[in-house]
């Protein structure tokens, strides 16, 4: 957000409403400066409307507070005679506009506590709803209902890749917490509900990006750990063609395998963190090379074994991912001759041939890059950025940073010659301003991640997966077993 259209929001947001609540209390017999005090104006709302004082305590309440606070701002609107749908939605919407309409209106008056028997029966007629007016208010309380739930407490999610397999499968449906890590504040909050970042049918932008609030993550139970299966916002929707904001950008679901200030390493194909040996999810895949005698595999053996993505090399040899415990399971059977792991030696050319930071070279940000000699499977050294840490920049260390300084922390950076510069200045450290993961899908042949494109800032991160509570099977072969019910219900580890 540019300076300009910063003032213009505080102009929006604080100062005209606040404007009018100065007006509107005046009208009351209130001094206009209660209207402009944090908090303490909310419960000169409750006293002006006759709700009990305890609501304050609501408010404490992450989530019920806000349904609270839209309670109290339409019991205050009804004491200004405001009784209508129309109304109550422009002056929780629209504030800045209606608020000091009000407030300078000659015609609106104070009409009294608003939450008493005595005005509700003196203003019975106005009060009184039709059908379709409850139906509204209804619709309108879920809405709000539902997008707090989603927004601070929990969210369900798709598997929408094999990414994550055998650890969580294609159609598994997941509940997300956002309760573990914090529940992060809407960045862009001019969105419509329950929409990500497209309008369904019509493919148009389901938010405005017009306004976009800083960062921000209510205290959490936890700080993302090593292990955790994490949904974060994919960092690449920053680029070209998309653009998005951080918290429109695609949801992703990973396993985080290094969190801040961590030293990671891939070595043939396993993790090591800070020189120990990472655990492997044991429902984790890889690509085999599988020899037999010449005969076929049994098709149920493949599917009991879930032998996925099989692809033929000859008569005798096929591909295949699975996990560890399927590849011993295979080598038992009499026409197996052996079944081998298909990793990469380090240096060696990789099939997609653009790990982190290859995948960046003869950039803006990165016109050179050394030949690190990386692939999927012998990875690293390379530590994960930590909010306070600094790092010299050089030659070596610049091209596996310089997308975290300058996208994610918003530098301007600049490479002349041998030289850096951030924001006009040559710079031969850096100092970092977000903490840093990074994740790994357990299908480790399959996966795009940060091997590819790098880090996840901490405000890309959404919640914690929780469980499976439904998991549906497009490729069965009958309605019957379409519902896989051995993994409804179970907790993600």
């Amino acid at each position: 957000m540019n300076v300009v259209a910063f003032f213009i929001a505080i102009i929006i947001f604080i100062v005209l409403p606040y404007i009018g609540l100065w007006k509107l209390f005046q009208k009351a017999d209130r001094h206009g400066l209660e209207a402009i005090i944090p908090i303490y104006n909310i419960y000169v709302m409750l006293e002006l409307s006759g709700r009990p004082r305890w609501w304050m305590l609501l408010l404490l309440v992450p989530g019920l507070n806000f349904l609270v606070i839209l309670g109290i701002t339409i019991d205050f609107l009804k004491c200004y005679g405001k009784f209508s749908l129309a109304e109550h939605i422009a002056g929780i919407v629209l504030q800045f506009i209606y608020l000091p309409k009000w407030g300078f209106d000659k015609d609106t008056k104070y009409l009294g506590l608003s939450a008493t028997p005595e005005f509700r029966e003196k203003y019975k007629k106005a009060l009184k709803k039709s059908q379709a007016r409850e139906w509204g208010d209804a619709i309108i309380f879920a809405v709000i209902a539902a997008t707090m739930i989603r927004t601070l407490f929990i969210e369900a999610y798709v598997i929408p890749s094999a990414s994550m397999e055998s650890s969580l499968l294609i159609g598994d449906y997941l509940f997300v917490s956002k309760v573990n890590y914090g529940a992060r504040l809407p960045m862009t909050p001019v969105a419509f509900p329950f929409a990500h970042h497209t309008m369904p049918l019509i493919n148009t932008k389901a938010y405005w990006d017009g306004i976009e609030l800083p960062y921000y993550r209510l205290p959490g139970l936890s700080d993302v750990k090593k292990g955790d299966v994490v949904v974060f916002n994919y960092p690449m929707d920053a680029d070209s063609p998309y653009f998005r904001p951080v918290d429109k950008r695609e949801n992703y679901i990973k396993r985080c395998q290094g969190t801040p200030g961590d030293t990671l390493s891939v070595v043939n194909a396993q993790v090591y963190i800070n020189s120990k040996a990472a655990i492997t999810p044991p429902n984790g895949e890889i690509t085999y090379t599988v020899k037999t005698d010449g005969s076929e595999l049994n098709p149920q053996i493949a599917e009991d074994l879930h032998l996925s993505d099989m692809q033929s090399v000859n008569n005798t040899e096929f591909i295949t991912n699975t996990t560890e415990e399927s590849a011993k399971a295979l080598r038992g059977y009499s026409n197996i001759k052996s079944v081998t792991p298909r990793i990469s030696p380090r240096g060696a050319s990789d099939a997609l041939n653009a790990v982190y930071p290859a995948a960046f070279a003869n950039s803006v940000l990165t016109p050179k890059i050394p030949d690190y000699k990386w692939n999927v499977d012998n990875f690293g050294p390379i530590v994960v950025p930590k909010k306070g840490g600094t790092i010299k920049l050089d030659s070596l260390t610049y091209p596996l940073y310089a997308r975290c300084i300058s996208v994610y922390e918003g530098n301007k950076v600049e490479v002349k010659g041998n030289e850096i510069w951030i924001n006009g200045k040559k710079a031969d450290s850096y100092t970092f301003k977000l903490n840093y993961y990074f994740m790994m899908g357990d299908n480790r042949h399959n996966s795009e991640d940060s091997r590819f494109w790098g880090f996840v800032p901490e405000d890309h991160i959404v919640g914690k997966a929780l469980f499976i509570w439904m998991s549906i099977d497009d490729n069965a072969s009958s309605i019957l077993h379409k519902i896989r019910w051995s993994r409804l219900f179970n907790l993600i580890h």
